[in-house]
Protein backbone atom coordinates (compact mmCIF):
# COMPACT_ATOMS: atom_id res chain seq x y z
CA UNK A 1 0.00 0.00 0.00
CA UNK A 2 2.81 2.44 0.86
CA UNK A 3 4.34 2.05 -2.60
CA UNK A 4 1.01 2.77 -4.29
CA UNK A 5 0.36 5.80 -2.08
CA UNK A 6 3.80 7.21 -2.85
CA UNK A 7 3.15 6.77 -6.56
CA UNK A 8 -0.18 8.57 -6.27
CA UNK A 9 1.40 11.51 -4.41
CA UNK A 10 4.18 11.71 -7.01
CA UNK A 11 1.69 11.67 -9.87
CA UNK A 12 -0.30 14.49 -8.27
CA UNK A 13 2.90 16.48 -7.74
CA UNK A 14 3.92 16.01 -11.38
CA UNK A 15 0.51 17.30 -12.48
CA UNK A 16 0.86 20.26 -10.14
CA UNK A 17 4.28 21.08 -11.57
CA UNK A 18 2.98 20.96 -15.13
CA UNK A 19 0.05 23.23 -14.31
CA UNK A 20 1.92 25.79 -12.17
CA UNK A 21 5.47 25.77 -13.51
CA UNK A 22 5.28 23.92 -16.82
CA UNK A 23 4.98 26.94 -19.10
CA UNK A 24 8.19 28.84 -19.68
CA UNK A 25 7.45 32.51 -19.11
CA UNK A 26 9.12 35.33 -20.99
CA UNK A 27 11.62 37.22 -18.90
CA UNK A 28 10.79 40.91 -18.58
CA UNK A 29 13.91 41.29 -16.44
CA UNK A 30 17.02 39.25 -17.27
CA UNK A 31 18.60 38.18 -14.00
CA UNK A 32 22.34 37.77 -13.63
CA UNK A 33 21.84 34.31 -12.17
CA UNK A 34 19.11 31.87 -11.26
CA UNK A 35 18.04 28.30 -10.67
CA UNK A 36 16.45 25.66 -12.90
CA UNK A 37 14.12 23.19 -11.22
CA UNK A 38 12.00 20.49 -12.87
CA UNK A 39 9.67 17.62 -12.04
CA UNK A 40 12.53 15.33 -11.08
CA UNK A 41 13.66 17.79 -8.40
CA UNK A 42 10.12 18.09 -7.01
CA UNK A 43 9.70 14.31 -7.11
CA UNK A 44 12.84 13.77 -5.06
CA UNK A 45 11.84 16.44 -2.54
CA UNK A 46 8.48 14.76 -2.05
CA UNK A 47 10.09 11.33 -1.81
CA UNK A 48 12.35 12.65 0.95
CA UNK A 49 9.37 14.25 2.70
CA UNK A 50 7.42 10.98 2.69
CA UNK A 51 10.39 9.27 4.37
CA UNK A 52 9.80 11.54 7.41
CA UNK A 53 13.57 11.42 8.03
CA UNK A 54 14.36 14.95 9.12
CA UNK A 55 18.16 15.01 8.93
CA UNK A 56 20.71 13.66 6.43
CA UNK A 57 19.72 10.18 5.30
CA UNK A 58 19.61 7.99 2.21
CA UNK A 59 19.57 10.88 -0.26
CA UNK A 60 22.56 12.47 1.41
CA UNK A 61 24.49 9.20 1.23
CA UNK A 62 23.65 8.99 -2.47
CA UNK A 63 24.58 12.60 -3.14
CA UNK A 64 27.97 12.40 -1.43
CA UNK A 65 28.81 9.27 -3.43
CA UNK A 66 27.57 10.71 -6.74
CA UNK A 67 29.32 14.04 -6.20
CA UNK A 68 32.64 12.37 -5.39
CA UNK A 69 32.26 10.22 -8.52
CA UNK A 70 31.49 13.26 -10.69
CA UNK A 71 34.62 15.04 -9.50
CA UNK A 72 36.82 11.96 -9.40
CA UNK A 73 37.76 12.36 -5.72
CA UNK A 74 37.80 9.88 -2.85
CA UNK A 75 35.75 11.82 -0.33
CA UNK A 76 32.88 14.32 -0.49
CA UNK A 77 31.01 15.75 2.49
CA UNK A 78 27.82 17.77 2.16
CA UNK A 79 27.25 20.87 4.27
CA UNK A 80 24.62 23.57 4.60
CA UNK A 81 26.28 26.23 2.40
CA UNK A 82 29.38 27.09 0.39
CA UNK A 83 30.34 29.54 3.13
CA UNK A 84 30.17 26.70 5.66
CA UNK A 85 32.26 24.59 3.30
CA UNK A 86 34.96 27.27 3.40
CA UNK A 87 34.73 27.48 7.18
CA UNK A 88 35.09 23.70 7.49
CA UNK A 89 38.01 23.54 5.06
CA UNK A 90 40.04 26.21 6.85
CA UNK A 91 39.07 24.99 10.33
CA UNK A 92 40.21 21.48 9.46
CA UNK A 93 43.73 22.75 8.88
CA UNK A 94 43.88 23.96 12.50
CA UNK A 95 43.43 20.42 13.85
CA UNK A 96 46.01 19.14 16.35
CA UNK A 97 45.85 15.84 14.47
CA UNK A 98 47.94 17.44 11.70
CA UNK A 99 50.91 17.84 14.04
CA UNK A 100 53.50 20.38 12.91
CA UNK A 101 51.49 21.20 9.79
CA UNK A 102 48.47 22.50 11.70
CA UNK A 103 47.63 26.18 11.35
CA UNK A 104 48.04 28.09 14.62
CA UNK A 105 46.89 31.55 15.63
CA UNK A 106 49.14 34.13 14.02
CA UNK A 107 50.01 31.98 11.01
CA UNK A 108 49.44 33.53 7.59
CA UNK A 109 47.17 32.51 4.72
CA UNK A 110 47.54 34.01 1.24
CA UNK A 111 44.34 35.17 -0.47
CA UNK A 112 42.91 38.05 -2.51
CA UNK A 113 40.70 41.03 -1.67
CA UNK A 114 38.67 40.88 -4.90
CA UNK A 115 36.07 38.23 -4.23
CA UNK A 116 33.40 36.95 -1.86
CA UNK A 117 34.09 37.62 1.84
CA UNK A 118 33.51 34.07 3.05
CA UNK A 119 36.75 32.98 1.39
CA UNK A 120 38.60 35.33 3.74
CA UNK A 121 36.32 35.36 6.80
CA UNK A 122 37.34 31.90 8.09
CA UNK A 123 40.99 32.99 8.10
CA UNK A 124 40.10 35.86 10.42
CA UNK A 125 37.66 33.79 12.49
CA UNK A 126 40.37 31.23 13.25
CA UNK A 127 42.81 33.89 14.46
CA UNK A 128 45.01 33.66 11.36
CA UNK A 129 46.43 36.52 9.31
CA UNK A 130 45.15 37.02 5.75
CA UNK A 131 47.84 38.14 3.30
CA UNK A 132 46.35 39.96 0.31
CA UNK A 133 47.89 39.71 -3.16
CA UNK A 134 46.70 41.62 -6.22
CA UNK A 135 44.76 40.14 -9.16
CA UNK A 136 45.12 40.07 -12.93
CA UNK A 137 42.77 42.03 -15.16
CA UNK A 138 41.03 39.76 -17.63
CA UNK A 139 41.13 36.52 -15.65
CA UNK A 140 40.44 38.37 -12.36
CA UNK A 141 42.38 35.66 -10.52
CA UNK A 142 45.43 36.09 -8.31
CA UNK A 143 48.59 37.43 -9.97
CA UNK A 144 50.82 34.41 -9.35
CA UNK A 145 53.96 36.46 -10.08
CA UNK A 146 53.37 38.36 -6.83
CA UNK A 147 52.89 35.37 -4.53
CA UNK A 148 56.54 34.52 -3.86
CA UNK A 149 57.21 38.01 -2.50
CA UNK A 150 54.22 37.68 -0.16
CA UNK A 151 55.40 34.40 1.40
CA UNK A 152 56.99 34.74 4.84
CA UNK A 153 58.20 32.20 7.45
CA UNK A 154 54.68 32.40 8.97
CA UNK A 155 52.88 31.59 5.71
CA UNK A 156 51.23 28.17 6.00
CA UNK A 157 48.42 28.07 3.42
CA UNK A 158 46.88 29.51 0.27
CA UNK A 159 43.10 29.95 0.16
CA UNK A 160 41.75 31.21 -3.18
CA UNK A 161 38.53 31.19 -5.19
CA UNK A 162 38.42 30.42 -8.90
CA UNK A 163 36.84 33.65 -10.13
CA UNK A 164 33.37 33.14 -11.62
CA UNK A 165 34.32 29.74 -13.04
CA UNK A 166 37.64 30.80 -14.60
CA UNK A 167 40.42 28.87 -12.84
CA UNK A 168 43.61 30.40 -11.49
CA UNK A 169 47.01 29.07 -12.63
CA UNK A 170 47.06 25.70 -10.88
CA UNK A 171 50.53 24.73 -12.11
CA UNK A 172 52.15 27.87 -10.69
CA UNK A 173 50.16 27.74 -7.44
CA UNK A 174 50.92 24.06 -6.84
CA UNK A 175 54.62 24.64 -7.49
CA UNK A 176 54.65 27.44 -4.91
CA UNK A 177 52.73 25.32 -2.39
CA UNK A 178 55.10 22.39 -2.80
CA UNK A 179 58.18 24.63 -2.60
CA UNK A 180 57.06 26.23 0.67
CA UNK A 181 55.08 23.26 2.08
CA UNK A 182 51.80 25.19 2.02
CA UNK A 183 48.25 23.88 2.20
CA UNK A 184 45.98 24.80 -0.73
CA UNK A 185 42.22 25.23 -0.42
CA UNK A 186 40.45 25.69 -3.75
CA UNK A 187 37.26 27.66 -3.25
CA UNK A 188 35.32 26.30 -6.23
CA UNK A 189 31.93 27.64 -5.19
CA UNK A 190 31.71 29.61 -8.44
CA UNK A 191 33.58 27.05 -10.55
CA UNK A 192 31.85 23.68 -10.27
CA UNK A 193 32.81 21.63 -13.33
CA UNK A 194 35.66 23.88 -14.49
CA UNK A 195 38.86 22.07 -15.46
CA UNK A 196 42.58 22.76 -15.44
CA UNK A 197 44.43 20.48 -17.85
CA UNK A 198 41.62 17.92 -17.54
CA UNK A 199 41.36 18.00 -13.72
CA UNK A 200 38.28 19.49 -12.13
CA UNK A 201 38.35 22.59 -9.97
CA UNK A 202 38.57 21.71 -6.29
CA UNK A 203 40.30 18.36 -6.84
CA UNK A 204 43.91 19.49 -7.37
CA UNK A 205 44.68 21.19 -4.05
CA UNK A 206 44.36 19.59 -0.62
CA UNK A 207 40.70 20.58 -0.12
CA UNK A 208 37.99 21.83 -2.48
CA UNK A 209 34.76 23.64 -1.59
CA UNK A 210 31.48 24.13 -3.47
CA UNK A 211 28.19 26.00 -3.15
CA UNK A 212 24.70 24.93 -4.19
CA UNK A 213 22.95 28.24 -3.54
CA UNK A 214 20.20 28.92 -6.15
CA UNK A 215 22.49 31.22 -8.15
CA UNK A 216 25.11 28.53 -8.67
CA UNK A 217 25.73 25.86 -11.29
CA UNK A 218 23.33 23.45 -9.55
CA UNK A 219 21.25 24.01 -6.47
CA UNK A 220 19.94 22.52 -3.24
CA UNK A 221 18.48 25.89 -2.22
CA UNK A 222 21.01 26.23 0.57
CA UNK A 223 23.86 23.75 0.48
CA UNK A 224 27.51 23.09 -0.16
CA UNK A 225 30.21 20.43 -0.14
CA UNK A 226 33.83 19.85 0.87
CA UNK A 227 36.01 17.33 -0.98
CA UNK A 228 39.45 15.85 -0.49
CA UNK A 229 41.55 12.84 -1.45
CA UNK A 230 43.24 12.74 1.97
CA UNK A 231 41.62 10.24 4.41
CA UNK A 232 42.94 12.11 7.45
CA UNK A 233 41.59 15.45 6.25
CA UNK A 234 38.26 13.77 5.48
CA UNK A 235 37.93 12.53 9.07
CA UNK A 236 38.91 15.94 10.44
CA UNK A 237 36.44 17.82 8.22
CA UNK A 238 33.71 15.34 9.21
CA UNK A 239 34.50 15.97 12.86
CA UNK A 240 34.30 19.76 12.51
CA UNK A 241 31.04 19.46 10.55
CA UNK A 242 29.42 17.12 13.10
CA UNK A 243 29.78 18.98 16.42
CA UNK A 244 33.53 18.31 16.67
CA UNK A 245 32.94 14.72 17.73
CA UNK A 246 35.58 12.04 17.31
CA UNK A 247 33.01 9.45 16.21
CA UNK A 248 32.29 9.14 12.49
CA UNK A 249 29.04 7.15 12.67
CA UNK A 250 26.23 8.41 10.46
CA UNK A 251 23.02 9.66 12.12
CA UNK A 252 21.06 6.73 13.50
CA UNK A 253 24.08 4.39 13.33
CA UNK A 254 26.22 3.22 16.26
CA UNK A 255 29.60 1.53 16.72
CA UNK A 256 30.94 1.86 13.16
CA UNK A 257 34.47 1.62 14.58
CA UNK A 258 33.59 -1.58 16.54
CA UNK A 259 35.47 0.02 19.42
CA UNK A 260 32.80 2.26 20.91
CA UNK A 261 33.48 1.40 24.57
CA UNK A 262 37.15 0.47 24.30
CA UNK A 263 38.97 3.83 23.99
CA UNK A 264 40.61 6.30 26.28
CA UNK A 265 40.80 9.80 24.77
CA UNK A 266 41.69 13.10 26.41
CA UNK A 267 41.36 12.78 30.19
CA UNK A 268 38.09 10.85 29.96
CA UNK A 269 37.70 7.52 31.74
CA UNK A 270 38.53 4.41 29.73
CA UNK A 271 35.55 3.21 27.73
CA UNK A 272 33.69 6.51 27.70
CA UNK A 273 31.16 6.30 24.84
CA UNK A 274 33.02 7.23 21.64
CA UNK A 275 29.75 8.57 20.23
CA UNK A 276 30.00 11.38 22.80
CA UNK A 277 33.72 12.07 22.61
CA UNK A 278 34.74 15.38 21.03
CA UNK A 279 38.12 16.05 19.47
CA UNK A 280 37.58 19.52 17.94
CA UNK A 281 35.78 22.77 18.71
CA UNK A 282 33.32 22.09 15.93
CA UNK A 283 29.94 23.05 14.51
CA UNK A 284 26.74 21.46 13.31
CA UNK A 285 26.76 22.23 9.59
CA UNK A 286 24.95 19.21 8.12
CA UNK A 287 22.17 19.38 5.55
CA UNK A 288 18.71 17.85 5.52
CA UNK A 289 17.70 14.99 3.26
CA UNK A 290 15.34 17.34 1.40
CA UNK A 291 18.34 19.37 0.25
CA UNK A 292 20.31 16.25 -0.63
CA UNK A 293 17.33 14.89 -2.59
CA UNK A 294 17.38 17.97 -4.81
CA UNK A 295 21.15 17.63 -5.14
CA UNK A 296 20.84 14.06 -6.38
CA UNK A 297 18.50 15.05 -9.21
CA UNK A 298 20.31 18.32 -10.02
CA UNK A 299 23.65 16.55 -10.34
CA UNK A 300 22.28 14.38 -13.14
CA UNK A 301 21.53 17.53 -15.14
CA UNK A 302 24.76 19.35 -14.29
CA UNK A 303 26.67 18.43 -17.49
CA UNK A 304 23.87 19.95 -19.56
CA UNK A 305 23.82 23.06 -17.39
CA UNK A 306 27.58 23.47 -17.78
CA UNK A 307 27.38 23.09 -21.56
CA UNK A 308 24.67 25.74 -21.79
CA UNK A 309 26.71 28.18 -19.70
CA UNK A 310 29.70 27.58 -21.97
CA UNK A 311 27.61 28.22 -25.07
CA UNK A 312 26.07 31.36 -23.61
CA UNK A 313 29.44 32.81 -22.61
CA UNK A 314 30.88 32.10 -26.07
CA UNK A 315 27.84 33.72 -27.70
CA UNK A 316 28.17 36.86 -25.59
CA UNK A 317 31.92 37.01 -26.13
CA UNK A 318 31.34 36.99 -29.89
CA UNK A 319 28.56 39.57 -29.70
CA UNK A 320 30.69 42.04 -27.72
CA UNK A 321 33.98 41.44 -29.55
CA UNK A 322 33.67 44.71 -31.47
CA UNK A 323 33.65 46.77 -28.24
CA UNK A 324 37.17 45.96 -27.05
CA UNK A 325 38.14 49.60 -27.57
CA UNK A 326 36.07 50.45 -24.48
CA UNK A 327 35.54 47.09 -22.73
CA UNK A 328 37.81 44.36 -21.40
CA UNK A 329 36.28 40.93 -22.02
CA UNK A 330 37.14 37.70 -20.15
CA UNK A 331 40.50 36.01 -20.78
CA UNK A 332 41.13 32.29 -20.29
CA UNK A 333 44.38 30.36 -19.88
CA UNK A 334 45.00 27.72 -22.56
CA UNK A 335 44.79 24.96 -19.92
CA UNK A 336 41.43 26.12 -18.55
CA UNK A 337 38.01 24.79 -19.48
CA UNK A 338 35.86 27.31 -17.60
CA UNK A 339 32.42 26.69 -16.15
CA UNK A 340 31.11 30.24 -16.34
CA UNK A 341 29.16 31.46 -13.32
CA UNK A 342 28.82 34.90 -14.92
CA UNK A 343 30.29 36.98 -17.73
CA UNK A 344 32.78 39.58 -16.46
CA UNK A 345 33.15 42.92 -18.20
CA UNK A 346 35.46 45.81 -17.34
CA UNK A 347 35.08 49.36 -18.61
CA UNK A 348 38.42 50.68 -19.81
CA UNK A 349 39.69 53.90 -18.20
CA UNK A 350 39.77 55.64 -21.57
CA UNK A 351 36.07 54.98 -22.22
CA UNK A 352 33.77 58.02 -22.23
CA UNK A 353 31.53 56.42 -19.62
CA UNK A 354 31.92 54.67 -16.26
CA UNK A 355 30.99 51.23 -15.03
CA UNK A 356 28.41 52.82 -12.76
CA UNK A 357 26.72 54.55 -15.67
CA UNK A 358 26.64 51.40 -17.79
CA UNK A 359 25.35 49.26 -14.93
CA UNK A 360 22.57 51.72 -14.14
CA UNK A 361 21.56 51.81 -17.82
CA UNK A 362 21.38 48.01 -18.02
CA UNK A 363 19.41 47.69 -14.78
CA UNK A 364 16.98 50.45 -15.82
CA UNK A 365 16.34 48.60 -19.08
CA UNK A 366 15.82 45.15 -17.61
CA UNK A 367 19.24 43.48 -17.59
CA UNK A 368 20.54 42.36 -14.22
CA UNK A 369 24.13 43.03 -13.21
CA UNK A 370 26.38 42.07 -10.34
CA UNK A 371 29.62 43.39 -8.89
CA UNK A 372 32.61 41.11 -8.48
CA UNK A 373 31.29 40.69 -4.96
CA UNK A 374 33.27 42.74 -2.40
CA UNK A 375 35.27 44.67 -5.02
CA UNK A 376 38.15 45.53 -2.70
CA UNK A 377 37.43 43.75 0.57
CA UNK A 378 39.88 45.99 2.44
CA UNK A 379 37.60 48.98 1.81
CA UNK A 380 34.50 47.20 3.12
CA UNK A 381 32.97 48.11 6.53
CA UNK A 382 33.90 44.67 7.84
CA UNK A 383 37.55 45.75 7.63
CA UNK A 384 37.18 49.47 8.32
CA UNK A 385 35.06 48.94 11.45
CA UNK A 386 36.84 45.90 12.93
CA UNK A 387 40.32 45.18 14.24
CA UNK A 388 41.61 42.72 11.64
CA UNK A 389 45.29 41.86 11.57
CA UNK A 390 46.49 41.50 7.97
CA UNK A 391 49.30 41.97 5.50
CA UNK A 392 49.27 43.37 1.96
CA UNK A 393 51.72 41.65 -0.40
CA UNK A 394 55.26 41.74 0.97
CA UNK A 395 54.39 44.50 3.45
CA UNK A 396 54.41 44.49 7.22
CA UNK A 397 51.56 43.28 9.45
CA UNK A 398 48.91 45.98 9.90
CA UNK A 399 45.56 46.59 11.56
CA UNK A 400 42.63 47.03 9.17
CA UNK A 401 41.42 50.14 11.03
CA UNK A 402 44.72 51.86 10.28
CA UNK A 403 44.77 51.30 6.52
CA UNK A 404 45.21 54.42 4.43
CA UNK A 405 44.61 55.25 0.79
CA UNK A 406 48.26 54.46 0.12
CA UNK A 407 47.71 50.96 1.53
CA UNK A 408 44.67 50.34 -0.66
CA UNK A 409 46.63 51.41 -3.71
CA UNK A 410 49.14 48.61 -3.11
CA UNK A 411 46.48 46.48 -4.81
CA UNK A 412 45.86 48.62 -7.93
CA UNK A 413 44.13 45.92 -9.98
CA UNK A 414 41.84 45.11 -7.07
CA UNK A 415 40.81 48.76 -6.95
CA UNK A 416 40.35 48.70 -10.73
CA UNK A 417 37.99 45.73 -10.36
CA UNK A 418 36.03 47.60 -7.69
CA UNK A 419 35.67 50.67 -9.90
CA UNK A 420 35.48 49.24 -13.43
CA UNK A 421 34.24 45.62 -13.36
CA UNK A 422 30.79 43.99 -13.28
CA UNK A 423 29.14 40.88 -14.68
CA UNK A 424 25.99 39.80 -16.47
CA UNK A 425 24.23 36.47 -16.65
CA UNK A 426 24.91 33.39 -18.77
CA UNK A 427 23.00 30.82 -16.69
CA UNK A 428 21.06 28.08 -18.53
CA UNK A 429 17.63 29.73 -18.38
CA UNK A 430 18.94 32.40 -20.77
CA UNK A 431 18.90 31.92 -24.52
CA UNK A 432 19.92 33.95 -27.56
CA UNK A 433 16.94 36.27 -27.15
CA UNK A 434 18.05 37.36 -23.68
CA UNK A 435 21.73 37.52 -24.60
CA UNK A 436 20.90 39.57 -27.70
CA UNK A 437 19.09 42.06 -25.48
CA UNK A 438 22.10 42.30 -23.17
CA UNK A 439 24.42 42.85 -26.13
CA UNK A 440 22.09 45.34 -27.81
CA UNK A 441 21.81 47.51 -24.70
CA UNK A 442 25.57 47.55 -24.15
CA UNK A 443 26.11 48.52 -27.79
CA UNK A 444 23.46 51.23 -27.59
CA UNK A 445 25.00 52.71 -24.48
CA UNK A 446 28.54 52.61 -25.88
CA UNK A 447 27.40 54.28 -29.11
CA UNK A 448 25.82 57.15 -27.17
CA UNK A 449 29.08 57.79 -25.35
CA UNK A 450 31.64 57.85 -28.13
Amino acid sequence: MEKELRAAVQAAAAKYFDEVYGTKKELSYIPASGKLLDKADLSNMIDATLDMWLTAGRFNDQFEKDFADFLGVKFALSTNSGSSANLLALSALTSYKLGDRRLKKGDEVISVAAGFPTTVNPIIQQGLIPVFVDCEIGTYNIDVKQIEAAVSPKTKAVFLAHTLGNMFDMDAIMDICKKHNLWLIEDSCDALGAEWDGKKAGTIGHIGTYSFYPAHHMTMGEGGAVVTNDPQLYRIILSFRDWGRDCWCKPGVDNTCKNRFNMQLGHLPFGYDHKYTYSHIGFNLKITDWQAAVGVSQLKKLPGYLQKRTENAAYLLNKLADLTDVLILPKVDSKVKPSWFGFLISVKPEAKFTKQQLVEYLETNGVGTRQLFAGNLLRQPLMVENDVTLRIGAGAVQNSRDLTEADYQKLPNTDFIMNNTFWVGVFPRLGEKELDKTSRLIHEFAARHK
